[in-house]
């Protein structure tokens, strides 16, 4: 199988397999949000460049070295990201998602780390993620605090 094929449908499988039920994600959608998230239509979009930044990443790192330390680094970083949702929504606790936010951001700063050694422009793919992940984590922290 292709590398590009493989990377999309391991994506794909992940985010099939991590979505909350329509049932819990109800639940997160009926909760308080900070006045000024003015932009909140907007995160769907944000998440799709995301992803497609991630695959973009991978794929290049890939063809820079096809290691699988780093494939199993982006693994790893695309489940923290994906459960984020599904923890906050199955636990009913958004410390839980802060939390997963965080880990998530602090994974993603060693993985941008170890595949800019590999290709700086795989690393560089992972910067919408590293600048978007604080926003979010941030929200979630706010959205507690509205939600107690």
């Amino acid at each position: 199988m292709p590398a590009w094929l493989a990377i999309a449908a391991v994506m794909l499988l992940v985010a099939l397999l991590l979505n909350p039920s329509r049932q819990d994600f109800a639940w997160f959608l009926r909760l308080r949000r900070p006045r000024w998230l003015s932009f909140e239509r907007w995160i769907p979009l944000i998440w799709a460049a995301i992803y497609i930044c991630f695959y973009a990443s991978a794929l290049l790192c890939w063809h820079a070295g096809g290691r699988w330390l780093p494939m199993v680094g982006y693994l790893g970083l695309l489940l923290l990201v994906q459960s984020y949702t599904l923890v906050i929504c199955r636990s009913r606790q958004l410390s839980s998602g802060t939390l997963v936010g965080f880990a998530g951001w602090v994974w993603g700063v060693a993985l941008a780390v170890v595949v800019a050694s590999l290709s700086g422009r795989a690393a560089l793919l992972l910067v919408p993620y590293l600048l978007w992940s604080p926003v979010g984590t941030f929200v979630t922290w706010r959205m507690q605090q509205l939600n107690r």
